[in-house]
Parts: C-alpha cells; structure tokens; sequence
C-alpha cells in the first residue's frame, strides 16, 4: 500500500486495466485536477468478479503497462488487494481506512461503471465509506442520473463545482464531473484485430 501522510487528500482509482490505456490516464488526469487531491492510488486489481477472467492479462503486466501509461509522480500504481487476498471494492476501502488515519480518501470511478454500481458487492456500504466522484465517459453522461446509485444517494449528491472539496466531506458524498472523455476501452483494445508483426 502506498504511503500516504496525515492530513493528505488521496484519490482511490481501482480497475482491471486490461490494459490501461489514455483514457483512463484521462480519468487520473481530471480527478487529480479537479479533486485537488495530493495524490492518486491507482489500484491494479486482482480481477473484478463481475469479468470473464478468461482473458486477464497476468497481474504483473497489467501493472507494467499501468506504470507507463500513469506519468503524474502523483500517481502510485499499487496492487495491494492480491497481496490481501482482497476481491471487493468494499473489503478495500475497510482495510485503506483502518491503515490510513488521518487521510482523507475519496473513490473515483469513471462513468461508465456508474450504470452497474449496484450489482457491486455491498455498494451501498462502498458509498458510505467514502466520498466517490464519478469522471464522465463517451457514452455514459446520462447515465448518472438514471442509475440505481444515483437515485438512491440522490441526497448526498454535491455540487461540481464543491469537487474540490468533496475528498474532506463525510461520506456518503458524491459529484460527478464533467470534462473532456477518450472513447478508449480497454475491451475494444483487447478485441481489436492484430496486425503481424
């Protein structure tokens, strides 16, 4: 796990990254600069339960390739949860608390994933322990309002434009920011034809 001092604002950016690729440099891009946080954990998973695993790259690739594509020396790639046995976003964020007193987390998530919070493993458990700002994605700006999370935390939403303070606030908090998107997947990365070498 990284290190992270007293009094920090520190972003949590969890995924497969099978591969990373700009878009979610994007997503890193825009928490760290709308966030105002002083870092972002950028947290290469052992694999999300809700995935096909049949075509997970090995672990230590996905985070070499996450360490290319995170430039900001505000980034720390880290793969903490394999080293816990850890498979659910919720038994992470228990385990970062109760490491870290005196940080200040917030979960960052792009919007695409929004759609299908619900489905996660004791999400509402997840929204309640910290504050969670959601990055627009092509194709997933509407879906913050219309999704299950949305409306059943429809009372803790925070304004945008309060996003940099969103990481000092009491969960459950949430905003969903605006900015610009790539329409990268790693999906259609995966399933893109391959050219011989």
């Amino acid at each position: 796990m990284p290190h992270a001092e007293r009094g920090m604002a520190v972003g949590l950016f969890g995924g497969s990254f099978n591969p990373p690729h700009a878009g979610h440099a994007l997503v890193a891009e825009i928490a760290l600069r709308r966030l105002g946080i002083d870092q972002l954990w950028w947290m290469v998973t052992p694999g999300n339960p809700l995935k096909n695993h049949g075509e997970l790259a090995p672990l230590a690739q996905r985070i070499a390739w996450s360490e290319k594509c995170a430039l900001d020396p505000r980034i720390k790639v880290t793969a903490f949860e394999a080293r816990h046995h850890i498979r659910f976003t919720a038994d992470t964020l228990t385990l970062v608390k109760k490491r870290n007193r005196g940080v200040d987390f917030v979960w960052i998530m792009g919007a695409d994933s929004l759609r299908d919070f619900h489905r996660w493993e004791r999400w509402k458990e997840i929204a309640a322990t910290f504050p969670i700002a959601v990055i627009d994605r092509p194709g997933s700006t509407l879906s913050f309002l219309s999704s299950k999370m949305a409306k059943t935390f429809d009372h803790a939403r925070v304004d945008e434009a309060d996003a940099p303070l969103l990481a000092r606030m009491p969960a459950p908090a949430w905003t969903f920011i605006h900015g610009p998107r790539s329409s990268l997947s790693s999906t259609a990365i995966r399933n893109a034809p391959k050219t011989p070498e």
